[in-house]
């Protein structure tokens, strides 16, 4: 459930890996950060845009902006995921996500990760050890793509996992913005493996006026 009490928030899903780590030591290198990674798992990094920029402005980051997060029902150890590259500590599938039974997204997680978990995790341990069941995040899944024509999954395209991607193309090709999240919306998000099974489960978010 994503619960809201302004639509005027902005309400965005995000559409994420995240990996569960051990004890991480202040100052640990990269690799030293991903021998530490323990679990795998998805989530959806819950974000109020139209409360982001007066936050940033502050200059001490998101909270209000970013509501609860939800996370997938099953974590799984990279080990047993096949398309886990050990080396680069990305998850190399589709992430799926289905907006109202419409699917509005499938890119790649590891395509166009610019820094995988170990520089991730090793960067968050720059300043402070991390204790075991620290979570951190992918960032929003995002691929390449050249436009808004041809993006879109009904254009043959990979499409989105956050609404801000859809409408950034949209405000640089001077079309009408897709509004965000609204009362009802609901949002669906899982991640299969080669032969199609589900490896972490689903998350489905319904928007939910309080």
């Amino acid at each position: 459930m994503i619960l809201w009490r302004q639509e005027a928030w902005g309400i965005d899903m995000e559409a994420e890996v995240a990996v569960i780590t051990g004890k991480v030591s202040l100052g640990s290198t990269p690799k030293q950060a991903a021998e530490q990674i323990r679990l795998v798992m998805l989530v959806n990094d819950v974000s109020l845009r139209n409360l982001i920029p007066s936050e940033l402005a502050k200059g001490f980051g998101f909270f209000q902006s970013k509501p609860a997060s939800a996370f997938s029902p099953i974590a799984v150890t990279p080990d047993e995921i096949r398309a886990w590259d050990n080396q680069a500590t990305k998850l190399n599938l589709p992430i799926q996500v289905h907006l109202n039974g419409e699917l509005f997204g499938h890119p790649n997680a590891g395509e166009d990760m610019t820094f995988g978990f170990g520089q991730l995790i090793a960067h968050a341990a720059k300043t402070r050890h991390l204790a075991a069941g620290t979570i951190i995040g992918s960032g929003t899944v995002s691929n390449k793509q050249a436009s808004l024509w041809g993006s879109s999954v009904e254009n043959g395209g990979v499409g989105y996992c956050c609404l801000a991607e859809l409408r950034m193309y949209e405000a640089i090709e001077s079309k009408q913005q897709t509004p965000f999240m609204t009362d009802g919306d609901v949002v669906r998000i899982e991640m299969f493996d080669e032969t199609g099974e589900s490896i972490f489960g689903t998350i489905e978010n319904t928007v939910k006026a309080i």
